[in-house]
Parts: structure tokens; sequence; C-alpha cells
């Protein structure tokens, strides 16, 4: 199933500042992701266009242990949605297309298609709903099904929404968008890829994919069970099409947004517009914070397959992670390896310690709004559901995770609060927040 993954970082409280790149440390947080079955993946960070740092773990195959390396390809999932957006705007700029032009010239019965624009298909403001969150998508997944096929399952689609009036990822759109790619050119989207994106930036490991061929360098994907990688399912590439069937490495992902942020590929205008959100949607890109910095980029899945993808284009630096068996959030993953790279503190994490279970009437001890002096931040700590939520001033609510009686942990933002200990029992009226090398003392609020 095609999953839309996001990153999110706790921005608020702490700057950031480029402090240096320890190769030597990335490489033992990435082992230590491996050699504890967290994850088997590929990274890739490039700076001006060009690697500057390349590492793969784990296996292509496990059964023959083939191991991955800088070349193996990964399925990159709605990351294909980037390139289709591309090339969408490519047309554009030939003047084959407009961001106006209404869905009905090319699927007249998709309903609403008179009043769906492309721009709606780029930003999901269609109201198509998304074919993968039908019911019925895993029966069918695996199978092969034909253009006719596809047009007439999107067809039957109820509209989720008046197009225009809001926003819902819709992986049906984009698939409209490769057929539209198709009618256009008189050609197929696998060859309009290769000749419009991959010819062009001499990207050789990036293709429309086909069955996967482990001999060829392609991964196959994992799921963890049990303490074991077990083969996951193998979606036919004819269901997810233009929405996330393109195969590549994280290297290539990297030249191919480097190139397109620098103007290689679309006219200023069309790349002005890519970039535009709306209600958090871009046509065909996202824009996530690290702290004080802004990335465009994308993030996939499908199968046993993670991907993600950022650009920041005050650094012309690209980084990329493809995965094929993920055992740990891909937003943790993204954040360590950020956080190396631009020199933040960052502590590998101790993956042999496991969190604890702890009762709602123990949890509820911890309840209170805490304030301190050492910045003008407060925090409130209560139970909802039975596990215990945390909420700073102007942001959102987190799950803190008990560790033992006296840790808690965020680990997308790499928080940790430690309460204070008396004689080894816990003082519930104070705790230490712990987060990008900083030490914050909070205290409850009389």
């Amino acid at each position: 199933m095609l999953k839309n993954v996001w990153l999110f970082i706790f921005v608020n409280i702490f700057s950031v500042s480029a402090l240096g790149f320890d190769s030597v440390k990335l490489s033992q947080y990435i082992d230590a992701l491996n050699d504890n079955k967290k994850a088997m993946f590929s990274l890739a960070i490039l700076k001006d266009g060009e690697p500057i740092y390349q590492k793969s773990v784990g296996f292509v195959d496990i059964a023959s242990r083939q191991k991955a390396n800088k070349d193996t390809q990964y399925h990159i999932g709605s990351i294909t949605k980037v390139f289709t957006s591309t090339m969408i705007f490519q047309l554009i700029d030939e003047g084959k297309l407009s961001l106006d032009s209404k869905l009905a010239v090319y699927y007249p019965n998709v309903k609403n298609a008179d009043k769906i624009t492309i721009s709606m298909l780029l930003n999901h403001r269609s109201g198509i709903f998304n074919f993968t969150r039908s019911d019925d998508y895993t029966q069918y997944m695996t199978e092969p099904k034909t253009r006719v096929e596809m047009v007439r399952l999107i067809e039957g689609l109820d509209s989720d929404f008046e197009p225009g009036s809001q926003g819902s990822y819709s992986n049906s759109a984009y698939v409209l968008l490769g057929f539209i790619i198709e009618d256009i050119t008189k050609d197929s989207y696998a060859n309009q890829l290769q000749r419009r994106i991959a010819d062009k930036l001499d990207l050789e490991r990036t293709s429309f994919a086909g069955p996967i061929n482990v001999k060829d360098n392609q991964a196959n994907s994992y799921t963890l069970r049990s303490q074991q990688w077990e083969p996951a399912s193998e979606t036919d590439m004819s269901i997810p099409f233009s929405a996330g069937a393109i195969i590549s490495t994280p290297t290539e992902v990297g030249v191919f947004l480097t190139h397109l942020f620098k103007g290689k590929l679309l006219s200023a205008a069309s790349l002005t517009k890519i970039k535009e959100i709306n209600q958090g949607f871009g046509r065909g890109l996202f824009k996530f914070p690290f702290y004080q910095k802004t990335a465009y980029g994308h993030s996939g899945g499908i199968d046993g397959f993670v991907s993600q993808t950022g650009y920041f284009d005050a650094d012309n630096t690209v980084f990329t992670l493809t995965a094929n068996g993920l055992d740990y959030k891909l937003n943790d993953i993204s954040i360590g390896v950020l956080s190396i790279y631009y020199g933040l503190p960052f502590d590998i994490p101790d993956f042999t310690q496991k969190p604890i279970s702890l009762p709602e009437s123990e949890l509820a001890k911890y309840q209170g709004v805490f304030a301190s002096q050492d910045i003008p931040l407060k925090i409130t700590i209560k139970v909802e559901n039975g596990k215990l939520m945390a909420q700073a001033t102007g942001q959102g609510p987190f799950v803190l995770t008990p560790f033992s009686n006296s840790e808690f942990r965020f680990a997308p933002a790499g928080i940790a609060m430690l309460f204070g200990l008396d004689d080894g029992s816990v003082d519930y009226r104070r705790f230490q927040l712990k987060q990008g090398g900083g030490n914050y003392n909070f205290t409850k609020d009389k």
C-alpha cells in the first residue's frame, strides 16, 4: 500500500547551527540501526549535486545473502509523484497543458471532472477518493491491471469534497496525471520518464519498475516478525503507476532533486508553481522544517519499502533514505541523520533499552503544568486514553513513552524528560528536559 510518511520535529525551542559533519558518527548510527534489526536501507547525502556521503546496510535479498550497495535500486513509492509533477510542468512549459486545464478534457467520466483542474490534481485538492484506502485494495494490488481497468476503477470512485475546497492526499489523482502525460505525448509514461528526466540527467538506475529482479541489484522488501525479516508483498506496478512505480537509488533521487531545484528541468515560473504550498500540499512536493531550516521533498512507502528525500535550498544539500526493511520510525532515522550532518548534539540510541508499561493510576502522578526559568515555555502533562501526553506552549500534543518510572521520551524530536529522584523515589514536581544538547529544568506550577 502506498503510504505518505511525514517528517516531524519539535522546532520551537532550539536554534540550529551547522557545526560540522561527523561521517564516522553517522556510520556508527547507521550500523547500530542495522545491527539491532531496526532498518535495512541506503542513504545518500549530496552537496552541490555531488555525493559526499553514501552508505548501505542490509540485504538486497536475504535468502541469497546478497548485500545492498550504493547502486541498489529500491522502490521509492510516492517520491514518484515528484517525477510525475515535473513531467506535467514540462508539458506546461511546452504549451501543451496548463494548470487550469480541466480533467474533463481527458477523463470526463470521473466525478466532478468538469470542475477539477490539473492544479487540483497536482496539489491533492481534486476531491477524488484515494483508491489505496479502499477496503478491497489489498485484494487486487498484486495483480496487474490494464490502463482501461484503472481508469474505470477511478471513474467509479466517489468524490470526498467539492474540488478546490480542501486538500486530501490522493493517489488516484496522480495515476490520472500519468495517463494525461501519455495522452498528450502519445507515448508511454515509462518512455517519457526516460526521455525527459533519466536521459537528461544520466540516471542509469532510475526507471519505471517491473517485477523485482535481485540479479540486477534490485532490492526485495521485508517486514520484521518475531525478530526475523520476512518477505513483504510485491504490488504490481500497473496499480500505483505514476503515483508510486519508480525504482531508483538514493544518489540518483538526490541528483534529480538537485537539478530540479537548480532550474535544469523546468522554467523559473514552473519551479515557483511546483513549490507553492496550499494547506500543507504542494504540487508534487511537501515542505517540512528541520529546526530553522526548510526542505522541500517527499516520502514514500509501498509494500515493505519506505523512503524519504528532502532538498535544503539554502545549502544546496539533499538527503535521501531508501529502505527495504524498517522496524523503526523513518522520521527518527531522518532526524538522527540530519542532526549528525548539521553538527547538532545527538546521542546514538541504546537500542537494547526497551520501553516499559505503567498503569494509568501511576501515570496520573506526573500530571501538571510545568514552567522553566531556563526558557519561556510551559509544558502541560496529562493522561489521555491510557497514555501520558505533553503539550508545550503553542505546540500540538505528543506522547511520552516511559523507559523507567523517571524517564520518558518522545523519540521523533529527540526529547527526553527525566523526573527527579529523591532517595530512589520519583519527585513528580520537577523534571529535566533534554533535547538537541540542551538541558532545561522544569518545576510544577503551584
